[in-house]
């Protein structure tokens, strides 16, 4: 140990990032967003500490649909207050693609009838539901957005408590190898 090791520092974002990951995966499984698990899987967080070690950084990862999910996508004609639409010029460009839908249907077991009682091919109720999402979007879940305000407002007091853990440490390093030295 010789310079400052901010080791309490990164242990108060560690638990940050431990907290908010889990409370957004709970959320994604009880709001029933949680299909396949490839969003809940790909939620995680990252925290680099540069090569001098003077400094890191800390980022939140998931798959990018996820930020679709968080945040909503206005549609066409239903508007929320998101910073994402369909629209033909701008945003998101035109209708999402009904293929990237195949799988979450059978997943979720949808398997409408037409007027007379036949089933829809899978190919139809991709479109149909493809074209269900362009006109009128995506609600924000906020399945991500919730427990990162929540608990970022707990993290300047852990961050103030770790900071001071840390200095406390160093300056008793320093005294002794200054005594020992």
């Amino acid at each position: 140990m010789g310079a400052f090791d901010p080791e309490y520092l990164k242990k108060a974002f560690d638990r940050f990032g431990r907290t908010v990951v889990d409370k957004a995966r709970n959320n994604l499984s009880n709001q029933g967003k949680s299909v396949s698990g490839k969003l809940s899987k790909s939620l995680d967080y990252s925290m680099k500490e540069s090569a001098s070690g003077d400094s890191f950084s800390f980022s939140f990862l998931m798959e990018k649909y996820g930020e679709f999910q968080d945040k909503g996508v206005s549609g066409i004609k239903k508007k929320y207050n998101t910073p994402y639409s369909y629209k033909s010029k701008g945003g998101l460009k035109g209708m999402p693609p009904p293929s990237k839908l195949d799988k979450w249907t059978v997943k979720k077991g949808i398997a409408p009838r037409d007027e007379k009682g036949r089933f829809m091919s899978r190919k139809s109720l991709q479109f149909a539901i493809a074209r269900s999402i362009f006109y009128n979007g995506i609600r924000p879940s906020l399945f991500f957005t919730k427990p990162f305000l929540k608990y970022s407002k707990e993290l300047p007091n852990e961050l103030e408590q770790a900071f001071a853990l840390d200095a406390e440490a160093f300056l008793e390093f320093t005294t002794k190898q200054q005594l020992n030295g």
